[in-house]
């Protein structure tokens, strides 16, 4: 169940994101769903392949370069699905930002809603 609701809250966020950046585009919300899932998958088992062969440039940049790993998954996520649209690396930044942000507080609202509901 709280997997299911924290797809859908990361499927709404990325409609959000389209919402407060024009370099995103999202058609619709069963696209955000589809391409919630792939960033989900993409993050999962691309993105610490990445991370672990470029650990030399992030520790270079003292970890500021994951921001362009982050970009890099999101816009190769836009570019394989037909219902996420961005317009370039600069728009994939932004957009991957924002979506961090808004999966960071879901994230800590999902943990604080079922840490109470637990007790």
């Amino acid at each position: 169940m709280k997997l299911l609701l924290r797809w859908a809250l990361l499927a709404a966020s990325l409609l959000l994101v389209a919402h407060l950046y024009a370099g995103v585009e999202v058609l619709g919300y069963g696209s955000a769903l589809v391409a919630a899932l792939v960033l989900g998958l993409f993050n999962a088992m691309v993105r610490p392949v990445l991370i672990l062969l470029t650990l030399p440039v992030t520790m270079l940049t003292l970890g500021l370069f994951i921001f362009v790993i982050n970009a890099l998954l999101f816009w190769a996520a836009a570019s394989i699905l037909e219902g996420l649209h961005v317009t370039g690396f600069g728009a994939a930044l932004v957009g991957s930002v924002l979506y961090s942000l808004c999966a960071l507080v879901i994230d800590a609202a999902m943990e604080a809603l079922f840490n109470r509901e637990a007790r």
